[in-house]
């Protein structure tokens, strides 16, 4: 090993370990000194919690102890030389394996990293020698693309870092490929020792059954984009944003480059400060938009899951989530691009579109990572579907909709709890909405002066008629795009004709005098 001395330098790094970085460190540690040598052991660290940095110590160590070599796996170019460098900071000089890397000179380095698979080719085609291999460390373990080359590394400790001890596939849990699980800091107590910074959440209740769920668990991208792409989705995440988050940095999740180029056109429209960013774009594309975002201070970014990992950027003041998910993971990672401390900041905002908090919980609970380790299955069963989540909405008009009914003390109508009274009675399904209607015609006439009021604060109940009839429709089972159309356009007819008919009698039975002419 005398060729590979040199790879571990003696000077420190700059970077300072907190007590619980160091504490990680001596737990790893313990386990790898009484463990057999092919132990694989999971640790999880919440983003933010600086994982890179305790394996990178942990590299630094190993290698001062122990006659073997260290190889420090990823699933991204990007995380690749990041990792690089924060090896190459610890004094741990360290070979990239990537496509294009010469090999000829591996024996002069007891660090590699590599990119799975980049690695996986190697290996296949017997390019790296990997014999002297004591130590092998994967991060962001729960992607399921690096267990194919366990095989490789049958006689190696194998040390797996991730925020989320839970893998995305149900079908391939992580207490299949590791023996045990670590558990660190958790969110709320990096918190509360300023490691990070506090979120404050505006969720948002949305309908999203009309979501489909592929092949990989998750939305897909055709039905989100369907939904997201939409002129009335699109109008709320932008008042979302004046609301909640003008003048600030924003970074936007979308599912889909169709859906990220729509809000881009929207915000630009609006005369807001925006860049569009995914997967399509080249190396030098992307360091212009990254460059831009990390300097204007008010920029928004939209983005296409291209962020979610090896992204850190602690000028972020707000994320919004532009999207739903089914996966925890993906729902930790995204809100944790704005978890980093910088200077003052000691809270972020998070704007939900997608019942991310409703489905998962808040970002920061308490979560029992063994027991999702151990049984993940009952976890992920557990997970409340869209239409339980939207059972429970009770819908709320926006501030200034509910201004024009400002003379009505309750503008809420439980569609639900009527159907479900009415059909207890044996009641035809039909009442509901003729009780429904004749309730937006009372709050009408209470804050109106005469007939044509009437009718123009009717026409502004729109979406809360659309709203009434889509919860209509699922109490029915009846909801195919054409019928809930026809029954949107019935209502608003009949309403409008309700009005009209009985608007003298119901004004002198609701204000005590007839309308004065």
């Amino acid at each position: 090993m005398a060729e590979i001395a040199v790879a571990v330098q003696e000077k420190k790094t700059d970077k300072e370990l907190y007590e619980y970085q160091q504490g990680a460190i001596s737990q790893i540690f313990d386990k790898f000194e009484t463990a057999p040598e092919d132990h694989h052991l999971l640790y999880q660290l919440p983003t933010g919690g600086g994982k890179t940095v305790i394996f990178s110590e942990m590299v630094r160590q190993y290698l001062k102890k122990h006659n073997k070599k260290v190889l420090v796996m990823t699933h991204r170019v990007e995380l690749c030389r990041q990792t690089s460098e924060m090896l190459t900071g610890f004094g741990v000089t360290n070979k990239v394996v990537d496509s294009k890397a010469d090999l000829d000179d591996q024996a002069q380095y007891s660090c590699y990293v590599a990119m799975v698979e980049t690695l996986n080719n190697r290996l296949n085609d017997d390019k790296l020698d990997i014999s002297d291999v004591g130590l092998v460390i994967i991060d962001e373990a729960h992607y399921n693309s690096f267990t194919k080359l366990f095989k490789f590394f049958e006689k190696s400790f194998i040390l797996g870092v991730t925020a989320t001890p839970l893998s995305s596939n149900k079908e391939l849990p992580m207490k299949g490929n590791y023996d045990e699980l670590i558990v660190g800091e958790t969110i709320e107590s990096l918190i509360e020792n300023d490691f990070l910074a506090r979120a404050e959440v505006f969720q948002y209740d949305m309908g999203l059954t009309s979501l489909e769920v592929g092949s990989n668990g998750d939305y897909t991208v055709k039905s989100s984009e369907d939904l997201y792409s939409s002129p009335a989705m699109l109008e709320k995440l932008l008042k979302a944003y004046e609301k909640h988050s003008k003048g600030k940095k924003t970074l936007i999740f979308n599912n889909g480059i169709n859906t990220s180029i729509n809000v881009y056109h929207t915000f630009n429209a609006a005369g807001l400060p925006i860049m569009h960013l995914d997967n399509t774009a080249t190396k030098k594309q992307r360091a212009q938009i990254l460059k831009w975002f990390k300097e204007t201070p008010d920029a928004i970014l939209t983005s296409v899951s291209i962020l979610t990992t090896g992204f850190d950027e602690p000028t972020i003041d707000t994320i919004i989530l532009n999207r739903a998910t089914k996966s925890l993971t993906l729902y930790y990672q995204m809100i944790g691009r704005g978890s980093r401390i910088l200077n003052n900041k000691s809270k972020f905002t998070v704007i939900d579109l997608g019942n991310n908090m409703y489905r998962f919980g808040p970002w920061g609970a308490d979560l029992d990572w063994q027991t999702i380790f151990k049984s993940p299955n009952f976890y992920v069963d557990r997970i409340q579907d869209d239409e339980t989540i939207e059972g429970r909405f009770k819908h709320e008009m926006p501030d200034e909709l509910r201004a024009e009914f400002s003379k009505s003390e309750d503008v809420f109508f439980d569609i639900k709890q009527v159907y479900t009274d009415a059909t207890s009675k044996g009641e035809s399904s039909k009442v509901v909405l003729e009780r429904s209607i004749a309730q937006h015609a009372k709050i009408c006439i209470e804050n109106s002066e005469d007939v044509y009021d009437a009718l123009g604060l009717a026409k502004m109940l729109k979406d809360d008629v659309d709203q009434r009839i889509q919860t209509y429709a699922k109490c029915i089972s009846r909801s195919t795009f054409n019928f809930v159309h026809w029954l949107k356009d019935d209502y608003k007819k009949k309403l409008n004709a309700y009005l009209r008919q009985n608007f003298d009698e119901l004004f002198e039975e609701i204000h005590g005098h007839p309308p004065v002419d």
